[in-house]
């Protein structure tokens, strides 16, 4: 065996065994891994597990304030790229009538605009937490 092929058999057998022990060993582990991310519940049946998603996405309601604060304020207080900023009622409104009213600004928001993702960065706000946080930056 030459010299190079002796030096890469130890690491390889090496990174074998790491692999081999890095997977779960037992069927339990392997269910675990293996498992759904969520259920599907049918109306009129019972439905497991929706109490503890109720409990753990329950807590204080968020307010609009709280989502401009966390999510729409890095763009929409400086102006980022042409974003109408917060409190300038005059930008906000010449969208506003643009788009169809504010029906029409919540519309493009929830679909993203030029470099907004969708929803803005609030991938969990719901359609009226987003209505709120628009309101309150524009002053319509």
């Amino acid at each position: 065996m030459n010299l190079i092929k002796k030096m890469l058999v130890a690491p390889t057998a090496v990174l074998a065994l790491w692999a081999v022990a890095a997977q779960a060993a037992t069927d339990e582990e392997i269910a675990e891994r293996l498992k759904p991310v969520g259920e599907v519940c049918v109306m009129g049946e019972e439905c497991k597990g929706v109490g503890a998603v109720a409990a753990s996405a329950g807590g204080a309601a968020r307010t609009a304030d709280d989502i401009i604060a966390k999510h729409c304020g890095a763009c929409h207080t400086p102006g980022v790229l042409g974003a109408p900023k917060v409190g300038d009622t005059a930008a906000w409104k010449a969208r506003a009538d643009a788009k169809g009213g504010l029906d029409g600004i919540l519309a493009t928001a929830i679909s993203g605009i030029n470099a907004m993702p969708p929803k803005g960065t609030c991938a969990d706000c719901s359609d009226d937490e987003l209505r709120g946080a628009i309101q309150k930056m524009s002053g319509l």
